[in-house]
């Protein structure tokens, strides 16, 4: 549904978005959802261009409520994936050929990513009002490495880098729903959240050292730096959904985040503010017929737009993207199976160079809801 979830509010599904929906969680239920996604990235400068895929993780959460009007929830989600193999052979001839330094070949790589484990908590405070908390621990990891060999081993020197980037930190996120009951089972809902901004530990390092044929690697540049902490800016969400229980649901989220104030290593003049309009529909022929399967479908598209936290020259990346979706029940439960493919593109122009990505993703989650605690009336 193109990101949007603000307002959602469903008792058969885990809305992390906003914890406030926790407490929508259907009474003596058990959720859990674990999902993965298949990427394809076409980049493009206008002249070259590269194609990558990747597949990983989506995330997994398991939910249920404490009460009728209580719920909580548990998981594990990435934030940020830093795997790239991108490799460059310069010969004689080529544009960016030297004759000083003759023919070589680079290689830049990168691994590890960042996790957010949470634990939240969802409660009605009033009939309409309900209102949530997260708590999340950000954990991981970013390695890179850039090696430059040259053709000529027996004369010269060969150079690579290597840099390593850890944090950790707690973060908070704070949500609001507002609910709505009209006639015929109509509804509206309004859902605002807020991350709060966080104080992580850091910790860079930096190794650069040379080597040839005849002798072993000779560092260069070793910095080891965990005194300064990182800080990552506060996102706030809003939205409002409408709809018809069991029927169709339309939802819009607007985004803000002030990535131009956060501070990360290497990260000084790259980034900027974020403003993202997220819009989706949902739509059930018959979610509780007896005969026709694809009517018990739940079809779904989206569409988003904005901008990347990334800047270069003064220039920020541009994002849109559409996306569609179904889940498809089991039979005789409330478990999906979920699937998605969204198209994403990337571009920027600046005075120098252009830049364009490409992205696609297909993805595939499981919903399985059971029902708990429920008493045996006959034996």
């Amino acid at each position: 549904m193109g990101g949007a979830g603000s307002a959602m509010r469903d008792n058969l599904t885990i809305n992390f978005v906003n914890p406030a929906s926790y407490s929508s969680l259907d009474t003596n239920s058990f959720i859990f959802d674990f999902g993965i996604d298949y990427g394809l990235n076409l980049i493009s400068d206008g002249t070259l261009s590269d194609l990558s895929e990747d597949l990983n993780f989506d995330h997994i959460i398991m939910g249920f409520p404490v009460s009728r009007r209580w719920g909580v929830a548990i998981g594990l989600i990435p934030i940020s994936n830093g795997y790239y193999n991108v490799s460059e052979s310069v010969v004689e001839g080529d544009p960016g050929y030297d004759p000083v330094t003759g023919e070589y070949t680079s290689f830049h790589k990168g691994s590890g990513g960042l996790s957010s484990f949470f634990m939240g908590t969802g409660l009605n405070i009033s009939k309409n009002i309900s209102a949530g908390a997260n708590m999340s621990v950000l954990f991981g990891s970013l390695r890179r490495s850039n090696e430059f060999d040259l053709s000529d081993y027996f004369y010269t020197y060969q150079t690579n880098t290597t840099e390593k980037y850890r944090l950790t930190g707690i973060g908070f996120d704070l949500g609001l729903q507002y609910t709505a009951t009209l006639k015929n089972d109509y509804f509206i809902n309004l859902g605002v959240s807020y991350g709060l901004s966080k104080h992580c530990k850091s910790n860079f390092e930096t190794l650069t050292y040379r080597f040839n044929l005849y002798s072993s690697p000779d560092t260069l540049v070793y910095i080891a730096d965990d005194s300064e902490k990182a800080f990552i800016p506060g996102t706030l969400r809003s939205g409002i959904s409408i709809g018809k229980k069991n029927k169709w649901n339309v939802g819009l989220d607007y985004i803000y985040t002030n990535w131009s104030n956060a501070e990360l290593a290497g990260s000084d003049g790259y980034l900027t503010d974020i403003r993202s309009l997220l819009a989706g529909f949902e739509y059930t022929p018959d979610r509780f017929a007896n005969y026709g399967f694809l009517r018990r479908i739940d079809y779904r598209a989206g569409v988003h737009l904005g901008g990347n936290y990334l800047s270069f020259e003064g220039n920020p990346v541009k994002e849109k993207g559409v996306s569609i979706g179904a889940g498809i029940p089991l039979r005789r439960s409330y478990s999906k199976v979920n699937f998605f493919a969204d198209y994403t593109q990337r571009y920027l122009e600046a005075a120098s160079f252009t830049h364009k990505e490409d992205y696609f993703t297909f993805g595939l989650s499981i919903n399985m809801f059971d029902v708990w605690f429920l008493k045996q009336k006959y034996n």
